[in-house]
């Protein structure tokens, strides 16, 4: 068990290591107008990979947990519902390959920030 909680700690630096770098890449793309390239798609996808990564290390730890006697009290399952939203959050910038730079840069970044926004509410949850 401790080393699912360990894997899930620290997946999470590096969903916010990146999530730092894709929003000051995607920034400095809005006000220079970049065109979207294989960095770019890089930092989303890696990006909805970690989070995908964390969620299911998350339901894993949840459902083995849960069974083994922590239970499923409210706080929980609330945790892993915004979770949820958070990484389907983060997977709209891969959805966007059809449209322009501007836009699709504006989405990612929009996206981005707001399944981190989502995170914090989730974290928030949790009892300290």
């Amino acid at each position: 068990m401790g080393i699912l909680l360990m894997i899930h700690s620290a997946v999470r630096w590096a969903i916010i290591l990146i999530a730092v770098i894709a929003i000051i890449k995607f920034t400095l793309a809005l006000v220079t107008n970049a065109s979207f390239k294989g960095m770019d798609r890089g930092l989303s996808s890696v990006y909805s990979g970690l989070m995908d990564l964390q969620v299911t290390v998350g339901l894993i730890y949840f459902i083995w947990t849960g069974f083994a006697g922590v239970g499923f009290p409210t706080y929980r399952i609330l945790h892993m519902i915004v979770m949820i939203l958070a990484a389907a959050l983060g997977h709209i910038p891969s959805r966007l390959k059809s449209m322009p730079d501007k836009p699709r840069f504006q989405y990612s970044l929009f996206a981005i920030i707001g399944s981190l926004v989502l995170v914090g509410i989730g974290l928030s949850l949790l009892p300290r």
